[in-house]
């Protein structure tokens, strides 16, 4: 089985149009969307994007559980409740697909988070591999025999690059992607648009890339509450 794990697209549908267009290329059986494809600057877009996806299985992330009331007016309530209430894990071919934990979609988890951590967090999980988001950096651990992998963005990432990242997992075995999207279409339309964060958000994320590096001391320093 060839799964896509797509995570993290807050309502980008740039980003999201070129990776479905990739996962053609790529013969794709079913593609996960692991939490956090509404709140962002189109999430109606970004939803019908995810709805034309005849083999999508949604996952619930923090975004899906509360909706900020901007979002859940364009959704409307049916809507706004139906992803509420979406499940927090999917398994398939072996692999467990969460928002950030099993139980929980708000845990901080980087690549840089103590091993003792990440095995309290997961110490739950019969799957030996675990795919996530939520931090928006990609990373592949291994600890106390749970391999967890952290699928990047498709909308927002942290990694020193404008680009979506996202996760092909072939028969169980995860490989993490990069795919580029036309970033000045995203801008222009943006500039349009009445997304109150539009502005900040193409200087801090579409004129320049947030460093991996500087993602992971903010997360960090997030988990330990600093």
């Amino acid at each position: 089985m060839r799964v896509a794990a797509l995570y993290d697209v807050h309502g980008m549908p740039w980003p999201l149009e070129a990776v479905l267009a990739e996962l053609e290329r790529e013969q794709v059986d079913v593609a996960v969307f692991g939490g956090d494809f509404i709140c962002g600057p189109f999430p109606r877009r970004t939803v019908d994007l995810v709805r034309s996806v005849e083999s999508a299985r949604l996952v619930r992330g923090n975004c899906e559980r509360e909706s900020d009331e901007r979002v859940s007016a364009e959704l409307g309530p049916d809507d706004a409740r139906a992803f509420c209430e979406l499940p927090m894990t999917v398994s398939l071919d072996g692999v467990l697909y969460c928002h950030s934990t099993p139980s929980d979609d708000m845990p901080i988890v980087s690549a840089a988070t103590p091993d003792d951590v990440v095995a309290e967090l997961f110490r739950d999980v019969a799957d030996e591999t675990v795919v996530i988001g939520h931090t928006h950096h990609q990373f592949d651990r291994r600890v106390d025999g749970v391999r967890v992998v952290n699928a990047g963005s498709v909308g927002m990432p942290y990694e020193g690059e404008v680009a979506a990242f996202w996760a092909l997992v072939a028969d169980g075995e995860p490989s993490l992607r990069r795919t580029p999207f036309d970033v000045e279409a995203a801008i222009a339309e943006l500039g349009r648009s009445d997304w109150p964060p539009a502005r900040e958000f193409v200087e801090e994320n579409l004129r320049t890339a947030v460093s991996r590096e500087e993602a992971i001391e903010w997360c960090e320093s997030r988990r330990r509450g600093e």
